[in-house]
């Protein structure tokens, strides 16, 4: 047990943790010290959470999207992160593969020299005993629980600096944190990454992209073996451009089927970075690695398209709704300055003379001014960025003046109907609805059947229970802020103090006056 804590909760590594969680938080809330400890520089904090290991790494470079958290000095380092984690030792590895691989008997050959290494795991070349040539992805020893603790630790320093934040603050890092802690969880579970990498084969078969096969009944949480894929990674600039491909009908294939995961079907892959992206010599698209694959709702998908139709439109009122209904903007925000926020965006959008570096400049401005506006970023839109901020870095390596958001609008566009699941025809449609019908009338009969007996209940979603409690809180603090005030008076009339008499009048006629003028 107390092996355990030594190594997983050692006061070094928590202090570390401190000084890390403590640095993101003072340079969000814009300050320049806490108790006279400064943030870290940037240099300093790359170098840190490359220490601390697959945790926090994956935590950055999710922060690494939010330019409406930091500067632009700790935006260009948290970019640049990526796993720089020391090898297993050749004690662990033996570790993980007998525990992998005990009761099997899979391999013809092993290459114990990984030809790839991340934070979560490493990758080896290997040969199955009826001789297909595979890749076996080995989770690094112990870190399901390394991880755990982790998570402990940040949401407990979370839990301690949430008080000097605004609530529409508490609530961005609250969405980051959780759904950083969802997806590290599953990213660390090989058998959910076989799990993903099936669905998606099956979902995406028709997409014009590839994937590796998955090979069950030799993997498990520790290992995930998969056919071994022979190309090129794609920010190999120097090979691929020996294969006379042409780029920009790749960059078109790739945003076009990133359009498909994330409008329309709603299951996408969330780490395409250039490691994850094979390019064969016959130009054909490989895409590895799906520990990171995200969901989103239907009703989300459908509220994000109409927000994209809404500014490519200029159409406020419209683009200004969507943005409440996905929670991104609070009900409260002033008109004047949402107005100001959407002619912005509208702006950007219709500058056909933007490339992608200054759109994506003048997005970050926009992230910026934001924080004077009271919003928070729902947890899929934290995905959405990060993975269009990855795709256009990849984009404008190939292709001049390469610009993903104005290509994503003709796609959307044109699969608008699907997206929003019209694209089956009028006759297909008025049979649907005529087929439903008797389950509506069902519906309206219960509901007003629970009326009549006073048993109807009323379902409010997270983000209107939110909006009431803010309400709640704006009306309650100041009565309650007189009713204290009226207390201390009672108080210092029977303290004995210089005065008490004339305080305490005062101090219970500016009570009464305060709780009036909430009233």
């Amino acid at each position: 047990m107390l092996k355990s804590l030594r190594k997983y909760y050692n006061p070094f590594r928590i202090y570390t943790v401190f000084r890390v969680i403590l640095t993101v938080f003072l340079i969000i809330k814009g300050r320049r010290s806490f108790l006279f400890v400064k943030p870290l520089p940037p240099e300093k904090l790359i170098r840190k959470i490359n220490n601390l290991g697959a945790s926090f790494i994956k935590l950055a470079q999710v922060l690494a999207t939010r330019a409406d958290f930091f500067t632009d000095e700790y935006l260009v380092y948290l970019r640049q992160l990526h796993d720089e984690i020391p090898p297993m030792s050749e004690k662990d590895f033996t570790r993980v593969f007998e525990k992998a691989f005990a009761d099997k008997v899979c391999f013809k050959e092993f290459d114990k020299e990984p030809i790839a290494s991340a934070s979560i795991g490493r990758v080896h070349r290997a040969v199955l005993v009826d001789g297909r040539e595979v890749a076996v992805k080995l989770r690094r020893f112990d870190i399901q629980n390394v991880i755990r603790a982790d998570i402990r630790i940040l949401n407990y320093f979370n839990s301690l600096f949430r008080p000097l934040f605004s609530e529409n603050t508490k609530n961005s890092l609250d969405a980051v944190i959780a759904e950083f802690t969802k997806m590290i969880k599953k990213e660390v579970d090989l058998s959910v990454e076989l799990s993903n990498l099936k669905k998606f084969a099956e979902t995406y078969k028709y997409a014009g992209v590839s994937f590796p096969d998955g090979y069950s009944e030799c993997s498990c949480a520790d290992a995930l073996v998969m056919s071994f894929v022979d190309g090129y990674r794609f920010d190999d600039k120097e090979n691929l451009k020996k294969l006379n491909i042409n780029f920009e009908d790749i960059m078109k294939k790739l945003v076009y089927f990133y359009v498909d995961q994330m409008f329309i079907k709603g299951y996408f892959h969330a780490d395409p970075h250039p490691g994850n992206l094979m390019v064969t010599e016959k130009g054909e698209l490989i895409l590895l690695d799906f520990g990171m694959v995200q969901k989103i709702p239907s009703k989300t998908r459908q509220a994000i398209i109409q927000l994209v139709k809404a500014a490519h439109e200029r159409n406020f009122e419209m683009y200004i709704r969507y943005a409440k209904r996905l929670g991104i903007i609070s009900q409260d925000a002033p008109d004047f300055d949402l107005q100001d926020l959407a002619e912005r965006i509208f702006d950007i959008l219709d500058n056909d003379q933007l490339d992608a570096k200054s759109m994506q400049t003048l997005a970050f401005e926009l992230l910026d001014s934001m924080k004077s506006i009271p919003y928070k970023l729902p947890q899929e839109a934290i995905y959405i960025m990060r993975v269009s901020s990855i795709i256009e870095g990849l984009g404008t390596n190939y292709v001049a003046n390469f610009n993903g958001i104005k290509d994503i609008l003709p796609i959307l566009k044109d699969k608008l109907p699907e997206a929003l699941g019209f694209d089956v025809g009028f006759l297909e449609t008025a049979k649907h609805e005529f087929i439903e019908l008797p389950l509506t009338f069902k519906k309206v009969k219960k509901i007003i059947d629970e009326m009549a007996d006073f048993s109807l209940e009323v379902k409010l979603s997270p983000d209107d229970i939110e909006r009431l409690k803010l309400s709640l809180f704006k009306h309650i603090r100041p009565f309650m802020a007189g009713v204290i005030l009226i207390v201390t008076a009672f108080f210092v009339q029977r303290s004995g103090l210089p005065y008490d008499r004339v305080i305490s009048i005062v101090l219970y006629c500016l009570g009464v006056l305060r709780i009036i003028f909430t009233l």
